[in-house]
């Protein structure tokens, strides 16, 4: 920051302070931000690293335009986010690549990281190392721990074969991204014999943070005719490798807006039962039992 640039901010600063109450009151959201919760839009966090960035933007424009294609959900344009200054609150998904030089964010921007993992929100950390040494622990990343730090994430576990990833909307059992073959990290299991009170609960069954190495951004990048930005391995085996990456893709934005719903169904019957028996309806239908 220059001389110039700080005389500047303190004469803002100076300014500010001089304003009636009612002045300084915050502004107004950022119309992108409002746009982007009518839309339901995809986030990323802006890095500072402009191939980074340029990744990020393409690779939630391609995830968006499969989920238009595929599914229900169609997102608007992906939405970049400045840490310490965008309100997260508007927001459910927010995918941040990890880079060695990303600066950390203000006390106060993690305090609205937190809030945003407390109240809904999900984060893709993704720490792109994939083709070199992977994640295998969720704290493996130098560049991880010091971003993540002050941040309250919760006990992670690798994900188990039968978790909602896994069928959110395709059936996985791997989840590559440009690089394949590292461990995806999400909240651990919380059992009401272990008294866990954690993300689980006011998530609606939806880990708060998500982690891995798989670079996911450059698989589902596509530049402006339609055509993929980054080149995944070679021949047939590239190609589906791209593909079960955008179906990783879909499964994970679906499991972000809809939570255990797979998992619950396994409820209905007994839901349908209790609700027959309190309004005098016949039992439940036998394709449900």
């Amino acid at each position: 920051m220059t001389h110039l640039t700080r005389r500047s901010l303190l004469a803002a600063a100076l300014a500010l302070s001089a304003l009636p109450l009612a002045a300084q009151q915050p502004p107004d959201p950022d119309p992108r931000l409002i746009e982007a919760a009518g839309t339901g839009a995809l986030a990323y966090v802006v890095t500072g690293d402009l191939a980074v960035d340029e990744a990020s933007d393409l690779g939630l424009a391609g995830l968006t335009e499969a989920l238009t294609r595929r599914t229900t959900v169609e997102p608007g344009p992906p939405v970049p986010v400045a840490l310490d200054e965008d309100d997260l609150s508007l927001l459910t998904f927010l995918y941040w690549p990890v880079t060695p030089d990303q600066p950390l964010p203000s006390p106060q921007a993690y305090a609205r990281l937190n809030r945003f993992l407390r109240t809904g929100g999900m984060i893709l950390f993704d720490t792109r190392d994939g083709d070199v040494a992977g994640t295998g622990a969720p704290d493996g990343s130098a560049d991880l721990q010091r971003l993540a730090a002050a941040l309250d994430i919760p006990p992670l576990a690798p994900v188990p074969p039968d978790h909602v990833l896994t069928r959110a909307f395709y059936l996985l059992s791997d989840f590559p991204g440009r690089w394949a073959g590292t461990t995806l990290w999400v909240e651990a299991p919380q059992t009401a014999e272990a008294g866990g009170e954690g993300f689980a609960p006011s998530n609606d069954g939806v880990s708060p943070v998500i982690i891995g190495g798989n670079s996911w951004a450059e698989a589902w990048a596509v530049d402006d005719r339609g055509l993929p930005a980054y080149a995944i391995g070679s021949g047939y085996d590239g190609e589906r490798q791209r593909e079960l990456a955008l179906r990783f893709g879909i499964n994970l934005v679906m499991y972000a807006l809809s939570g255990n719903y797979k998992s619950d169904q396994v409820h209905v019957p007994e839901l349908l039962e209790r609700l027959g028996r309190e309004s005098g309806a016949p039992p439940a239908p036998e394709m449900f039992r």
